[in-house]
């Protein structure tokens, strides 16, 4: 059959995403991929150097996805279908652009782990993630704020005289425009997937990319590559140099073997062709190979402690298996970020297909031997040169405009066209998908002047250029919040500070009380922090304020009065919470907080009794450890202090279930 590129409903179990979190993100961003506190001399230069480059230092302006649950209904999902005689790929554009799926169809093999529900959960940037297929990750360290984001997308001609499929949009940490360009040449076994980032502006930026692909997570599956040696990073936060396969007791590459989270990231030598493959006790499953420019592999697993498994349910409908993720990156690590020069773009192309070799040898002790099978039968069923030929083939393709749209990402790439004049071959930003959230930024760019209609701020804009329109900008409420924000985020923070006071003088109330509450908690005034936060969500209730906005208001609020001691206040803000969301298990999890604050420690006990889940539970949040510890230290110390002694009696008489195993040391 020829290739084909059609649209279809893929049904899944899914839980909805909820609206986003109405307040902007003014925390320090925290970099749980950071190495530790220690220096970078023991790295590579090059290694070193772009650890150092840029790290993320907020979410601004893109904003949390934190108000999903876990009861999940059939849905309908947009879905594209890209097939010919050998493979059928499954891609959801809404989601990301994510692969959902990959069928060898001559095999009746399925090449990916594809998850069989939708489940958001607490492990992207900015909140909500799923698990499964190929995704697309751009902008800084950790799973991308596009995962459970729309991307444009449409048909566009394929080098080969075919269709491809072009997914799109404009990345908002780092300011900048991409594009994945998919297509499966006529009687191919193999997926390609064009990729291109660009940076439009004046200045150098950051650039973060790695294709992270899930494989079934099955009894002698092994993940081949060719090295020799590896960066081990785990939750400890300890970056070291490991051999391949074999450390600490363990082959590493086998998923099973370990019983902890980890990443390696594979230190591939320089001229070696980049690939990497997961393939079963049959010698069968999935390579991933690409052009030279995309360095890095990765092998992550979870691991097999209580932690690592119950993470993997949490993801899917339990009982069902789990999965270890391939991928593929720009750097050497994930810690890394690379610089793209003004005018500048990086590109290279990427392919996914079925591979079968030796079992004895992919298996075997002699890890060369293993590696060689697999390079061999690579060349053979892939060559080198054809991924180079078909990468220069579709380079002047990369350009070509869209022949039919299949799918509308947001409105932020044609705001961001318009405010720098920009023409973006192959990747139109139609004016036709500005919305309400940009519209008052378009009258900001047009006429000088921010105005918003609503009672509540929209998303805030934070580049230099925003700011520059923003500091020119006719007075008012929102044009001085929205510069707070910006001053934020450029580390300004008494300007910032300023301009809330402004904003809050002239009517913008809990809005601005909430942004000076977050700023005071950051700047280590607790006490002036809990007062502004309880201000705020008076002033919010009676505005009569969203749900979702009282909620996040009220969740800070909490935490702020217990931090700086005000339980019964706590208390107060809490009970005013409205029933459906206290009964959430965010809201358990701090009430447990407030009660054990309270000097209740049995009532607090009783919640963790009575069970309830986090629904945004952070990938390797230990709180629900945490609060279980202090409570049950708090039973067995009575009204006298917490030692060791305690700590350790507490640990044996009341061990953490296992419906609370999620930290990294539960």
């Amino acid at each position: 059959m020829a290739t084909t590129i059609r649209r279809t409903v893929l049904t899944l179990p899914a839980a909805p995403l909820g609206p986003e979190n109405p307040l902007p993100p003014l925390a320090v961003f925290p970099d749980v991929h950071r190495p530790g506190s220690g220096g970078l001399e023991d790295f590579p230069a090059e290694m070193a150097r772009q650890m150092r480059y840029a790290p993320l230092r907020s979410l601004l302006p893109v904003r949390r996805r934190d108000d999903y649950s876990r009861e999940r209904v059939p849905t309908d999902l947009d879905a594209i279908v890209i097939e010919n005689d050998l493979l059928r790929a499954t891609v959801l554009p809404s989601l990301g652009g994510r692969v959902h799926s990959l069928e060898d169809k001559a095999s009746g093999r399925s090449l990916l782990y594809s998850n069989p529900v939708l489940q958001p959960a607490g492990f992207a940037l900015n909140g909500a993630w799923f698990s499964g297929g190929i995704e697309w990750n751009i902008g800084a360290t950790g799973h991308g704020p596009l995962s459970v984001a729309p991307l444009h997308a449409a048909r566009v001609p394929a080098p080969d005289g075919g269709e491809m499929l072009r997914l799109w949009e404009w990345e908002r940490l780092r300011d900048l425009p991409f594009q994945v360009d998919l297509w499966l040449p006529d009687g191919s076994a193999f997926l390609y997937a064009g990729v291109r980032v660009r940076n439009p502006h004046d200045r150098p930026a950051p650039v973060y990319w790695w294709s992270n692909t899930a494989v079934r997570e099955e009894p002698g599956l092994r993940v081949l590559v060719p090295a020799e040696s590896a960066w081990h990073f785990g939750y400890e936060r300890s970056l070291r140099r490991v051999p391949v396969p074999s450390a600490d007791g363990a082959d590493s590459s086998y998923p099973l073997a370990g019983d902890r989270h980890a990443d390696h990231f594979y230190d591939l030598p320089d001229g070696e062709r980049r690939w990497i493959a997961a393939l079963g006790e049959d010698g069968r499953g999935l390579v991933q190979t690409s052009t030279d420019l995309l360095r890095g592999r990765k092998l992550f697993v979870w691991g097999t402690s209580p932690a690592g498994r119950r993470q993997q349910e949490w993801l899917t409908e339990p009982g069902t298996g789990g999965y270890a993720e391939i991928q593929a990156g720009l750097a050497r690590t994930q810690l890394e970020h690379v610089p793209l020069e003004a005018g500048g773009e990086f590109a290279w192309l990427e392919a996914y297909g079925p591979l079968a070799a030796d079992p004895a040898r992919t298996h075997g002790a002699d890890w060369r031997a293993a590696r060689a099978e697999v390079a061999d039968r690579l060349g053979a069923a892939l060559p080198r040169a054809e991924v180079d030929a078909a990468f220069a083939a579709w380079r002047p393709y990369a350009d070509h405009e869209p022949k039919e749209l299949l799918a509308a990402g947001s409105g932020w790439g044609a705001l961001e066209a318009e405010r720098g004049g920009l023409e973006l071959p192959g990747t139109p930003f139609p004016a036709a998908t500005l919305g309400e959230e940009q519209r008052p930024w378009q009258e900001l760019l047009r006429t000088g002047a921010l105005t918003e209609r609503g009672p509540v701020p929209g998303p805030s804009l934070v580049s230099p250029r925003w700011r520059e329109l923003l500091e020119a900008a006719e007075p008012g409420p929102y044009t001085a919040y929205h510069l707070g924000v910006a001053q934020w985020h450029a580390g300004d923070r008494s300007q910032a500070a300023r301009s809330w006071e402004r904003a809050l003088r002239e009517g913008l109330t809990w809005p601005a009380l909430r942004c000076l509450a977050a700023a005071d908690r950051a700047g280590g005034h607790p006490e002036r922090a809990a007062d502004r936060y309880a201000a705020a969500v008076e002033a919010a209730r009676a505005a009569r304020a969203s749900r979702a906005a009282l909620a996040a208001l009220a969740h800070e609020a909490v935490t702020a009065l217990l931090a700086a001691g005000r339980p019964d206040a706590a208390a107060g803000v809490l009970a005013g919470v409205g029933a459906a969301d206290r009964a959430r298990g965010r809201f358990r999890l701090l009430g447990a907080r407030v009660l054990l604050a309270r000097g209740d420690a049995s009532a607090a006990r009783a919640v963790f009794d009575e069970g309830f889940e986090v629904d945004d539970l952070r990938e390797g949040e230990a709180s629900l450890a945490e609060v279980w510890w202090a409570i049950a230290e708090r039973l067995v110390a009575g009204d006298g202090p917490v030692t060791e002694a305690v700590r350790a009696r507490a640990r044996r008489l009341h061990p953490l279930p296992e419906r609370y195993h999620f930290g990294a040391r539960s």
